[in-house]
């Protein structure tokens, strides 16, 4: 009986020490995860004109509404759909694009810092 509960008690602390291992994993993966620096620039009733700096690996999962982009920085970036499709693309330093509402994760895959500056219509 008594070594039935110790072999009981083992489980549990080596099924509890699993967890707990596996929670520090992913807040370890979590924590090295960044969000872009975003910067207000203009906010009123018609616009809102935003200034966004992803240095290399910061992802941005947010939803955003219909708007125009421009490119102070270029650089490369990786879109994620909500289907798992993923895309990589260049953004050259100059460039201006026009991008529909979307939910995409944007990651920044290249090794450069990429400055740009949002315009969205209210």
């Amino acid at each position: 009986m008594k070594a039935n509960r110790f072999a009981i008690n083992a489980v549990i602390a080596i099924a509890a020490l699993g967890i707990s291992c596996a929670e520090l994993v992913y807040a370890k993966e979590a924590a090295k995860e960044r969000a872009p620096s975003v910067k207000v620039l203009l906010d009123n009733e018609k616009v809102k004109v935003t200034e966004n700096t992803f240095r290399p690996g910061d992802v941005s999962r947010s939803q955003r509404p219909a708007r125009t982009t421009y490119y102070i920085k270029g650089g490369t970036m990786e879109r994620t759909s909500p289907d798992g499709k993923k895309t990589s693309y260049e953004r050259k330093t100059g460039t201006a694009h026009w991008l529909e509402a979307d939910s995409d994760i944007v990651t920044n895959v290249g090794k450069t810092t990429v400055v740009l500056i949002s315009v969205q219509r209210k």
